[in-house]
């Protein structure tokens, strides 16, 4: 069974920047793709970052690329969101996820939320002007 908890949301002015902490414990992520998503009042869950664990490749939306990266620390089985210049549209409960076996499937398929077999509990990020 895979745990998922995230850390280091809260409050921010516009431009300002975050840093999202994802702490992935279970078995073995060789073959996983870890993703991030958002979910804004009254609006649906959205994709915002993937990356495969095994070489690190990473795969982003078009309204954060440019200002937010994904990253992971294997050793520390963590994945990391940085999050720059952020807009109060940037508003949102943000959410990890791990795709138990991302590794084989195409990089379009990455956002999908149905995709992803593991979910945590999310983390706040709100962005004031």
């Amino acid at each position: 069974q895979v745990q998922l908890v995230e850390s280091g949301g809260g409050l921010v002015q516009a431009g300002g920047s975050l840093r999202l902490s994802c702490a992935a414990s279970g078995p073995t992520f060789t073959t996983y793709v870890m993703g991030w998503f958002r979910q804004a009042p009254g609006k649906e869950r959205e994709f915002v970052a993937a990356i495969k664990w095994s070489g690190g490749s990473t795969y982003y939306a078009d309204s954060v690329k440019g200002r937010f990266t994904i990253s992971r620390d294997t050793a520390k089985s963590t994945v990391y969101l940085q999050m720059n210049s952020l807009k109060p549209e940037d508003t949102a409960v943000y959410y990890c996820a791990a795709d138990r076996e991302g590794y084989f499937k195409s990089s379009t398929t990455y956002s999908r939320r149905s995709n992803y077999d593991y979910w945590g509990q999310g983390t706040q990020v709100t962005v004031s002007l």
